[in-house]
């Protein structure tokens, strides 16, 4: 567990044990706001200074929702590169909101379909950075406190990250490129992220992928950060099915 993320005694009532949780949530992203909000200007920024007029980078913020891939849109945007190369590119770069909600959303199973879709909108990184934390596998069908927890950390992060780009997006022109803003905004997410490395798996994922996005980074449309995504995720498997295979090694003799 993170050392800034605490909680409290869940009260009785079931109404305030989902506020209690709600207050949990926030207090756990907020240590995070900060990093959002940079992040967000940044992707603002680009928006507006990639061509797109101040109401299509709004539309594009709150539709699309995911600065990693609007990111790697633009550039093939301005490039002019076929749509199929644009929509595949942005799905594998957001593939991993399908393990966020193959984690998370068994969770609420129990809710009726058009509220998971509307939470399934906010799931994001910092939702799964902490909401497994709180509420592991084994708490399945067990919901008390979990939506409160959930919309804590979503809400916290959507606002941030709207608010962030809301403010790159308007002040663009006047936000000068030598504050660093965009360094200081990667500094506090790996603040955030490198807590998260807990195991062996998790470091052979995120080490070959650092790696592999290092070396690439010059393939055009951004093919580079698509190749790191999959060698990650390769690597991490590998590393744990090798890992379970000595300790089954181990078992037997």
């Amino acid at each position: 567990m993170l050392p800034f993320q605490t909680m409290n005694p869940l009260p009785a009532d079931p109404a305030d044990r989902e506020k209690s949780t709600l207050r949990d949530g926030i207090r756990t992203c907020a240590p995070a706001v900060p990093g959002l909000l940079a992040w967000g200007a940044v992707t603002g920024m680009v928006l507006v200074q990639s061509g797109l007029s101040v109401w299509q980078s709004i539309t594009m913020t709150l539709i699309v929702y995911a600065g990693s891939a609007q990111l790697a849109a633009l550039p093939l945007i301005v490039a002019g590169a076929p749509v199929w190369v644009i929509v595949l590119t942005t799905l594998l770069v957001n593939f991993r909101f399908v393990i966020f909600s193959a984690v998370i959303g068994p969770h609420f199973a129990h809710l009726h379909w058009s509220r998971r879709l509307w939470y399934g909108y906010f799931n994001a990184d910092m939702v799964m950075a902490f909401f497994p934390q709180r509420f592991p596998a084994h708490t399945l069908g067990k919901p008390v406190g979990k939506l409160g927890y959930f919309k804590g950390l979503a809400y916290t992060t959507w606002w941030a990250w709207v608010i962030g780009s809301l403010i790159g997006i308007l002040l663009a022109s006047q936000i000068p490129s030598n504050w660093g803003i965009g360094f200081a905004g990667t500094l506090v997410l790996l603040g955030m992220t490198i807590p998260l490395i807990v195991n062996l798996p998790t470091l052979a994922g995120v080490v070959v992928a650092g790696l592999i996005s290092v070396a690439a980074v010059g393939i055009p449309y951004k093919l580079g950060l698509v190749a790191a995504i999959f060698g990650g995720i390769a690597a991490a498997v590998i590393a744990d099915r090798m890992i379970r295979s000595a300790d089954a090694a181990e078992g037997r003799l």
